[in-house]
């Protein structure tokens, strides 16, 4: 199992935005130093707590001062920005990086970024199949583009002067284009077998509970035979909330305070559900009263806390649970204490992951030879 990170990110209101800028910088950094495999950053307009308007731009402030890590959008929000826009900015990044680049899209979740952009009542999953459609015929194909869809046109046929360069869109660094991955927040989601179905591969939200994340394999299985291609546990990514501590009471206090980082954390997105009804995806029994779904109860069912040896435990029981996967999300969460928060990423690297994969590695030796 690898280790990667993700950050939607999320700050309480009132930080200084610069501060928590130069914050988010330094953890994909740390992560990188590190050996995380990976980083994933969200983005949100309209949101002064979920606070990257511009994952690319933010990732491409990144490119030359990481050396390993792959970093990717997680997600670029599609029905938000017109497709030609998306696809020139993200084939720029895979250039920055080299290669070093996931494309993370998404139909967007943020209902105030839908008002904002006026999509809020149109069918943001038909304009983000539209989008990704002329996204890759632009990057597949060559000037001049005359692509007609319902929510936009691209083309650029009046105006081409191939010799000068005029008209004729930027092609990204990988071939045919970036691996392209979905973020899922719903049990049985037949978007991931659709995204399964064209080569793409899902990463979990740490927000579901595990009985629900476990629906998600399945999903992706059948996808995956749709395309006639086989499922490899390999490409599923499952993000998960954790916090590493040198002594189990230090991460208690710190993980599981309903005011700490973690807490607020999810009080912000309960809050956001609960407005729109939609507390379900938070239950782990879908006949428990909406009033049951509390923070203590969330931060209680879906954050992973403890010593290292504690943690290793709890990462294996919920793998046993959702079944095998290949790569670990850490979560980022606002660093209210920034020296037990650097030591969690730590702990997690070299500590954890390493005893997590002893552990893996001697049950499938064991299974092997039974």
């Amino acid at each position: 199992m690898k280790l990667g990170f993700f950050t939607m990110p999320m700050h309480p209101p009132g930080r200084d935005y610069t501060q928590t800028l130069k914050e988010d910088r330094e953890a994909v950094l740390l992560a990188d130093r590190l050996g995380y495999c990976e980083a994933l950053i969200g983005e949100h307009v309209t949101d002064v707590c979920e606070s990257i308007p511009s994952c690319l731009t933010f990732i491409a402030s990144l490119a030359h001062e990481t050396k390993q890590i792959v970093l990717g959008s997680g997600t670029v929000n599609l029905p938000n920005s017109h497709p030609a826009h998306v696809a020139a900015t993200a084939a720029m990044v895979d250039h920055m990086l080299e290669g070093r680049f996931l494309f993370g899209i998404g139909p967007g979740g943020l209902r105030s970024d839908q008002e904002v952009f006026g999509n809020l009542d149109l069918d943001r999953n038909e304009m983000f199949v539209e989008s990704i459609d002329q996204i890759l015929a632009m990057w597949a194909g060559d000037a001049p583009y005359n692509l007609k869809g319902k929510y936009w046109s691209t083309s650029t046929e009046k105006t081409l002067i191939r010799e000068a360069g005029q008209g004729v869109m930027v092609k990204p660094y990988q071939k045919p284009h970036p691996p392209i991955v979905v973020t899922v927040v719903v049990p049985h989601s037949k978007g991931v077998a659709a995204a399964a179905a064209r080569g793409w591969t899902p990463i979990t939200a740490n927000f579901l509970q595990p009985v629900w994340a476990a629906t998600h394999w399945p999903m992706y299985v059948k996808g995956c035979q749709q395309g006639g291609r086989k499922a490899d546990p390999a490409d599923w990514r499952v993000c998960k909330s954790i916090f590493v501590a040198d002594d189990d009471a230090t991460a208690r206090r710190y993980a599981r305070d309903v005011k700490g980082a973690y807490g607020f954390y999810y009080w912000n997105l309960l809050t956001k559900r609960k407005s729109r009804g939609q507390a379900d995806i938070y239950k782990h029994d879908l006949q428990m009263p909406d009033a049951a779904v509390t923070v203590e109860y969330l931060l209680d069912r879906l954050v992973i806390c403890g010593s290292v040896n504690s943690v290793v435990d709890q990462i294996l029981a919920f793998r046993e649970t959702i079944g095998d996967f290949g790569t670990l999300l850490y979560a980022g969460h606002d660093w209210v204490e920034p020296r037990l928060a650097r030591r969690s990423m730590e702990l997690m690297a070299e500590k954890v992951m390493p005893a997590v994969n002893a552990a893996i590695g001697g049950a499938r030796r064991a299974a092997a030879n039974a």
